[in-house]
């Protein structure tokens, strides 16, 4: 008899022990779960609700500037940026809006007035989204000296020290000038209709120098385009706070 008594203590407080191990293990459970779906939400409130306009310069008949060694068009490498960004920004949660996503131009037909009708088209689609920001990717030449590096470009509207186009222009250039290999420039006005026709924040990007062999070999790979991109996400998540 006072065998069982024991026994039945023993297993009274067997069962004690696991029924608060398994109530502790229940709430850390409960925790994590608790924990997982706290930081989802930070997560989505964070993802920016920003448009993002990508402007890949050139197109079709008006290939821009061409590689002094390899004759690549400046209008082809535009676009490889520009897509490489857009999925760069996309998948960090911005939308993105693009000019254009294939090798045509935007000026319809080839009658006179082709230039300007392709620009208006992209102030069109750049007010139909009105963005937060507008970035402009193109190719820089020069042909009396062997010039290289990235250059940023924003609106010569921009009357005050710390518009948003002049300090956006600032972070892009900082971080492609620590990236990019000789690229030690300073972000300037530029008097280019892309970044002065609507009243939107917006950069223009000279992502290195077609008419330098060295940088024309750099420019045309895979790794440096994507090298350039990144660059310029880093650029952009500073300027809204994201880094």
């Amino acid at each position: 008899m006072i065998q069982n008594k024991v026994m039945n203590k023993f297993f009274y407080k067997y069962n004690i022990f696991k029924l608060i191990v398994v109530c502790i293990l229940l709430s850390l459970v409960v925790l994590s779960l608790s924990n997982a779906i706290s930081n989802n939400i930070v997560a989505r409130a964070s993802t920016p609700n920003i448009t993002i306009v990508i402007d890949a310069g050139h197109g079709g008949i008006d290939g821009g500037v061409v590689g002094k060694t390899t004759k690549v068009k400046e209008s082809d490498l535009n676009l490889l940026v520009s897509q490489k960004l857009q999925k760069f920004l996309t998948d960090d949660g911005y939308t993105v809006v693009m000019t254009r996503e294939t090798e045509d131009g935007l000026y319809g037909s080839l009658k006179r007035g082709r230039k300007m009708r392709d620009l208006r088209a992209r102030e069109n689609i750049i007010n139909q989204a009105r963005p937060t920001l507008v970035v402009s990717i193109h190719h820089n030449s020069f042909s009396r000296s062997p010039e290289r590096g990235a250059q940023v470009f924003y609106s010569i509207g921009c009357t005050q020290s710390n518009s948003p186009s002049q300090l956006i222009a600032r972070n892009i250039q900082a971080t492609l000038n620590s990236s990019l290999p000789e690229s030690d420039r300073v972000a300037k006005k530029g008097d280019f209709y892309i970044i002065n026709c609507t009243e939107f924040a917006s950069v223009l990007v000279e992502c290195g120098f077609l008419s330098t062999p060295e940088e024309e070999a750099l420019l045309i790979t895979d790794e440096y385009q994507t090298q350039i991109a990144k660059a310029l996400v880093n650029g952009i998540q500073q300027s809204f706070g994201k880094i």
